[in-house]
């Protein structure tokens, strides 16, 4: 005859091993605050006011390759500050994950604004930034979610229509991109941060 307490061990090692999944899968999941959106789209957006000013226009690509370090370094701190709080190593985190992800596409952009730059071909690279950003947050999304996926996709469309677009409205379509979509889409997932905390 079985003891009178199986049922609730059975429930119990049930309860302890969902736990036990849900800690590997948060484990290697990263929750992009929605707030390093919003400051990365801020900086685009005075970047783009600036690079669209008659006086400066010149001065647009410099601009911009200064508004990317700035986004760049303010997002990562953002995204690396829950680890941080958490006494986590940044090297065993989803963050390590998600940059290695972002890395081929960024990289690939770094070269082809060396090569348009160095043939004169200077209309190519806002479309070039804008189509493969895309493609590097559409990779990144396996570690994140699928919000981050379709942030890329929209990245991706701006692109196209940018390399086909004449390159008067490139700078609206560079401040639309990474200046609107990252704020939108910020207050979206800070929106879910704050709905998912209530539940």
């Amino acid at each position: 005859m079985l003891p009178a307490n199986t049922v609730r061990l059975d429930n119990h090692a049930v309860a302890t091993l969902r736990y036990i999944r849900s800690s590997m899968e948060a484990a290697t999941y990263l929750a992009v605050p929605g707030s390093a959106g919003i400051a990365m789209g801020s900086v685009a957006l005075i970047a783009a006011m600036f690079a669209s000013m008659p006086r400066l226009h010149v001065h647009w690509l410099a601009i911009w390759l200064v508004a990317a370090a700035v986004a760049a370094g303010t997002g990562g701190a953002l995204m690396a500050r829950p680890a941080s709080l958490r006494g986590l190593s940044l090297a065993n985190t989803p963050l390590r994950k998600f940059l290695l992800c972002l890395f081929p596409s960024l990289f690939a952009g770094a070269v082809m604004t060396g090569v348009h730059a160095s043939t004169g071909n200077f209309h190519a690279i806002p479309g070039t930034w804008l189509l493969l950003y895309g493609c590097a947050l559409i990779s990144a999304c396996a570690t994140t979610t699928r919000l981050i996926g379709l942030l890329g996709a929209l990245f991706v469309l701006l692109g196209l229509f940018a390399l086909a677009l004449p390159e008067s409205v490139q700078m609206l379509l560079l401040g639309l991109g990474f200046g609107g979509l990252h704020v939108l889409f910020g207050f979206l997932i800070h929106r879910m941060e704050r709905e998912h905390a209530a539940a």
